[in-house]
């Protein structure tokens, strides 16, 4: 048995693996399962395991409660193996795979905290390996060239999601020389690696220190931990480079612990050795010395405080404080730590269990199969831990398991329920002191055959129960034809002791068969025959409900119905009582086992008919009748026959084809022509249901013809015979704007528009009707046709009311007819007179001389009026002007406009009493005449001033600019120098000096340039350099200038609710400041008005005028040196209601004036 050992110092300990179940068994070198256990190892933390009974407390309970639902996953678990020195060893873990989605994680420890896979490498190789077929996992960790320090406990933990196990197992090496190798400090922490020499070094036994027998510990050569402490932190890497340290940082931890334990060493002159290890029942000594003795000591067990008792002894030896824990047990295996004032050191104690020993030897046994058999041994204490095995193979008890294991006290059992021959074999039992082995031996009884199975034959789909009674209760194994039977949702196999059942739902042909049941473990087999029969049935479930079949005349017809029974059914086919034979026949049948066919190879008409099929076997008959249809392309309809017209469409009917092909018809296809073409062209794309259609988007006046075909399921039939030759022609629309044109006392004549559509057809005319109120009688009123859009009733009775209509005639008939809205009476009814000034005559006309003057102005007035033209107040002489009279409008005629035309016009408009007056200014105008004189007012330099007088003769219009031209003596070539110069004199610049030059002006107007010039009597001569030249003296010019309107204001019509403007020019220096006017008051912020001014042109806008805004408008120009005014009047045509002009804000009052003053004026008008 290892001494005691002690723990690394301050060294952290790795996390327990987690409790296994309470009701599975410890494995080998475990305790006993009532009380808590830790496998010992040198270096290593302890796993706690609780045993049923105990409760674990604190945060163990909490870690028990995590993994209380933990499954086992191992399926064949590692066994501990003995290897000599130098030789290879391999453990082996075998994972299921079934119920797991990955792979599981598993590791392999020695002892409880060193991982082996930072260890594999020259003496170390983990594998893994699957197997798909069996879907298992095998784990293998083989151990090569094993020393003497690889002994001890390892350990192997599977991990999958929520799911643990863990297995433990032993490593013993033999030829071991017993002494503790040298502490090598950097072998120590070294990791494992390929090529190094201690790669897979499985051991750190060699650091901890013996507790009883304190061994001489030799330094190696170079003291690396000196090196450490006195080196560079920048130096770390280079010392572990040279001296073959690969686990750096793990040096590095433990220097600095090494550092803050010197620091810490105040309180204690020698601390608790790391870790210490005694057998269970024995007594361990813990012992610290105290740089202070007056310092309080406590001690603690797991964090709670030691006290004394006949268990916890305390001892004081100057400096020294002693714990003595008597009788330890598996509890005490616990850390233990000491505090002295503000520090404390710590340790952990390991209670290692002694050997179990088998008093009681297992015992050779004989048993029968089917009976429960007991194997039996004692052991040297209670309730310890007990592992059997079957042939070297551990025995693991479950719920699934035939094995049971019972303890009673020392007393272990094993027994196995129903034993069979396949539990012969070797059984031991194994303890940590000893083992005992034993054979158990398994035979069969006898077996008779109690009830045999008998042969059976049923119906197809009834229950099949086979069924055998032997003298024991074992199982058994159904074979049909000679192959094990596969259980299922219709197959059942019972067994319910001595009977054996298979129980077969719904019998099917393939359950047919020799069934033979064999008992296990005896060469007895207990056959039967099982025969299925079945009626015959005929299958039509591929047919229609009516059991018809359709074939098209002249295809071959395959019919295969299919057919069941058992045995295969006789099938027999016929019609009209007449059998159809199998055969080579145009008609004829055949059979096959699962299926009937009648075949017909040409369909013809005739075939058509109830064919019927006979089916016949053992089991019984069948019968079905199948009705056979060999339709056809339906017959071609008749021709169709046009019954009505229109502009571009007709409607055509026709009648059904005589035969429909014997399958109904499913409509039409249409198709036409042009009657000199020879390509038809189809109508419609989906079927016409009707037997009658309506062709569109034909051409007017183009002669067509139609045809049709019938549709059904078949295809399409031949086209019939064409119809006859139609044209489409349409009558107009009716006339528009029926309108009365004047009345009369016996006659009513009306006017109209032409249609707005006429068609290819034409228009012959039109024919007017009239009707009196109360009748329907429409007469005629024109006998023939008439081309004019006028006619006048005649011979009408005075006072009577008349309808009156009109119609367009042409080829296609007569159009819907045109109505007047209401009756018209027949009575001369006096229109006043009003003339309808056009808007371009409210303003002066003005025209060139020469240019033709033609003006319309219309009017109204009933009976028709009279007209009377002056010009300026005196009869127009008509020989000067022409004047035309309408009933609707007078017309103003002058070929070729002079000037003496110009002048106001008066129309008088005249109806009975009534009196319309209107004017008209005219103005003809013409170019003007030259300047009266051109002067030469200065020559100096290269400049001439020029002054001129206006023209005599402004042509009857504004004199508009000037244009100066110059000429040189020499040539006489005319040049402009100046155009549209608005001023009478200039200065001519830039002359050639040395030149003679003569000027001449012409005026313009608006009609263009005067036809002659006047030219400057002397020339001006241009002297050359040298010439002395003396700068004439000016006085400032004074462009001061008094307000001037240099173009007026003009009289001025506006319509009501047009904007209407009011325009005129002024000039002055300074700007004057511009005013507006109505009635002489002042127009200041009124919306209604816009006031404009630009380059001198004054501009009013009014919006949307009323008659009350007519009246007289005043434009006020003021500057320094003077007031100018000038004014227009401005009438607005049209009247207002008095709600309008109160809604646009008219006060009451004056609208009550306004409209007073307008009716005592125009009483016809208000």
């Amino acid at each position: 048995m290892p001494e005691p050992t002690k723990k690394e110092e301050n060294e952290v300990p790795a996390p327990a693996p987690p409790p296994e179940e309470p009701s599975k068994e410890k494995d080998a070198g475990t305790t006993p399962a009532k009380e808590p256990s830790k496998e010992k190892e040198a270096g290593t933390t302890p796993a706690k395991e609780w045993s049923l009974g105990e409760s674990p407390v604190g945060e163990e309970q909490d870690k028990q409660n995590a993994n209380s639902q933990l499954s086992i996953l191992f399926v064949e678990k590692p066994q501990g193996g003995t290897v000599k020195v130098g030789e290879n060893i391999t453990f082996i873990a075998k994972v299921k795979a079934e119920d797991l989605l990955r792979k599981p994680t598993v590791k392999w420890f020695k002892g409880k905290w060193m991982d082996l896979a930072s260890k594999a490498g020259k003496h170390l190789q983990l594998k893994e390996t699957f197997e798909r077929h069996s879907r298992v996992y095998t784990f293998e960790m083989q151990i090569i060239k094993a020393k003497e320090n690889y002994a001890g406990n390892y350990r192997c933990e599977v991990t999958y999601k929520d799911k643990f196990d863990s297995c433990s197992f032993d490593l013993e090496v033999h030829e071991s020389t017993g002494t503790t190798p040298n502490i090598d400090i950097r072998s120590a922490f070294k990791r494992s690696g390929e090529g190094q020499d201690d790669a897979g070094e499985l051991d750190f036994s060699g650091l901890l220190k013996r507790r009883e027998v304190k061994q001489q510990e030799e330094e190696p050569e170079v003291d690396v931990w000196e090196l450490l402490k006195n080196a560079k932190p920048s130096e770390y890497e280079k010392i572990a480079f040279q001296y073959g340290i690969t686990d750096l940082r793990g040096m590095l931890k433990r220097l600095k612990r090494m550092r803050r334990v010197e620091k810490k060493s105040a309180a204690f002159a020698k601390i608790l050795d790391p870790a210490y290890q005694v057998d269970k029942g024995g007594r361990v000594r813990f012992m610290v010395e105290l740089a202070d003795p007056k310092l309080e000591v406590k001690w603690y067990k797991n964090g709670q405080e030691i006290r004394p008792s006949t268990k916890y002894i305390f001892e004081h030896k100057g400096c020294q404080r002693i714990l003595f824990i008597n009788n330890c047990q598996m509890t005490d295996d616990s850390e233990y730590y000491v505090t002295a004032g503000d520090e404390k050191c710590s340790t952990e104690l390991f209670v290692r269990e002694p050997p179990i020993m088998v008093t009681k030897q297992l015992e050779d046994t004989t048993a029968y199969c089917g009976e429960r058999v007991e194997l039996e041994c004692e052991v040297s204490e209670d309730d310890a831990n007990v592992k059997w095995f079957k042939n070297g193979e551990e025995i693991i008890p479950g719920p699934k398991s035939r094995y049971r294991i019972r303890v009673e006290g020392k007393k272990h059992f094993l027994i196995i329920e129903g034993a069979t021959k396949a539990d012969s074999a070797e059984y031991s039992v194994m303890t940590t002191g000893g083992q005992s082995s034993a054979k158990l031996t398994v035979d069969l009884k006898p077996l008779k055959i109690l009830t045999p199975l008998t042969d059976q034959t049923v119906n197809l789909g009834k229950e099949i129960c086979l069924k055998c009674e032997i003298s024991e209760n074992i199982t058994g194994k159904w074979t049909k034809n000679g192959l094990p039977v596969q259980e299922s949702d219709r197959l059942k196999v019972v067994h319910k002791g001595r009977i054996h059942k298979l129980v077969i739902a719904n019998a099917l042909i393939e359950d047919e068969g020799d069934y033979v049941f064999a008992p296990d473990a005896y060469n007895v087999t207990l056959p039967a025959k099982v025969r299925v029969i079945d009626p015959p049935k005929i299958i039509l479930d591929g047919l229609d409900a009516d059991n018809t079949v359709t074939v098209i005349a002249g295809n071959k017809l395959r019919l295969e119905i299919p057919i069941s029974g058992e045995p295969p059914p006789k099938a027999i086919w016929s019609r009209a009582d007449k059998a159809i034979m199998e055969g080579s026949g145009r008609i004829r049948a055949e059979s096959y086992p699962d299926s009937s066919t009648l075949v017909i190879d040409v369909a013809e008409r005739d075939d058509s008919g109830v064919y019927h099929i006979n089916l016949k076997n053992e089991a019984g008959e069948a019968h079905a009748s199948i009705k056979i249809k060999v339709v056809d392309l339906p017959d071609p309809p008749v021709a169709p026959t046009v019954t009505e017209v229109g502009d571009d469409w007709c409607i055509m009917k026709w009648e059904p084809p005589a035969y429909d092909g014997g399958s109904p018809i499913l409509g039409y296809f249409i198709e036409r022509k042009k009657k000199q073409s020879s390509r038809w062209m189809r109508l419609n794309f989906d079927l016409c249901k009707e037997t009658t259609f309506e062709p569109k988007k034909m051409i007017e006046g183009v002669a067509y013809e139609v045809r049709i075909f019938a549709v059904n399921a078949i295809g399409i039939s031949k086209p019939s015979m064409p119809s006859r030759p139609f044209v489409p022609l349409a009558v107009t629309s009716p006339p528009t704007l029926l309108a009365v044109d004047s009345v009369t006392d016996t006659t009513v004549t009306m006017k109209w528009r032409p249609p707005d559509q006429i068609g290819a057809a034409g228009l012959d005319g039109y024919v007017l009707e009239y009707c009196f109120e109360g009748s329907d009688n429409w007469l005629p009123a024109n006998k023939d046709l008439i081309d004019k859009t006028k006619f006048t009733i005649t011979d009408l009775p005075t006072d009577s009311k008349i309808f009156v209509r009109v119609k367009a005639i042409n080829a296609a008939g007569a159009s819907e007819p045109k109505y007047y809205s209401q009756p018209i009476l027949v009575k001369e009814i006096i229109e006043p007179p009003k003339i309808r000034i056009p808007r371009h005559l409210k303003q002066t006309y003005i025209r060139r001389v020469g240019e033709a003057v033609n003006l319309v102005i219309p009017f109204q007035g009933k009976p028709r009026p009279e007209l009377t033209w002056k010009k300026d107040g005196v009869e127009i002489d008509k020989n000067q002007i022409n004047i035309r009279n309408s009933e609707t409008d007078t017309i103003i005629f002058i070929r070729k406009a002079e000037r003496s035309h110009s002048g106001k016009y008066d129309l008088q408009v005249k109806v009975d009493k009534f009196v319309e007056t209107a004017s008209i200014d005219i103005q003809i105008v013409d170019r003007p005449g030259p300047p009266q004189s051109v002067k030469i007012e200065d020559v100096w330099g290269e400049n001439v001033a020029l002054t001129w007088t206006p023209p005599k003769d402004d042509g009857n219009a504004a004199i508009t600019g000037y244009t100066i031209q110059k000429a040189d003596k020499k040539s006489m070539e005319w040049f402009t120098v100046i155009e549209h110069y608005h001023r009478t004199n200039a200065t001519i610049t830039e002359l050639v000096i040395g030149n003679e030059y003569y000027f001449r002006v012409f005026s313009e107007n608006m009609c263009g340039l005067s036809e002659d010039a006047t030219m400057t009597k002397e020339s001006a001569v241009i002297a050359k350099d040298g010439k002395i030249y003396k700068n004439p003296v000016y006085e400032d010019f004074d462009f001061s200038e008094a307000p001037m309107f240099t173009q007026p204001l003009v009289n001025t019509y506006a319509i009501a609710g047009y904007n209407a403007t009011l325009n005129c020019s002024v000039r002055g220096n300074p700007k004057p400041k511009i005013t507006w006017m109505k009635n002489k008051v002042v127009i200041v912020d009124d919306p209604r008005y816009r006031m404009f001014s630009n380059q001198g042109v004054c501009t009013l806008e009014i919006r949307k005028p009323s008659p009350y805004d007519g009246g007289t408008y005043c434009c006020k120009a003021v500057n320094d040196l003077g007031t100018v005014e000038i004014e227009c009047k401005l009438e607005v045509k049209g009247g207002l209601s008095f709600c309008r002009l109160l809604l646009q804000g008219v006060p009451p009052n004056i609208i009550d004036s306004y409209l007073r003053d307008a009716h005592s004026s125009n009483p016809e008008e208000y």
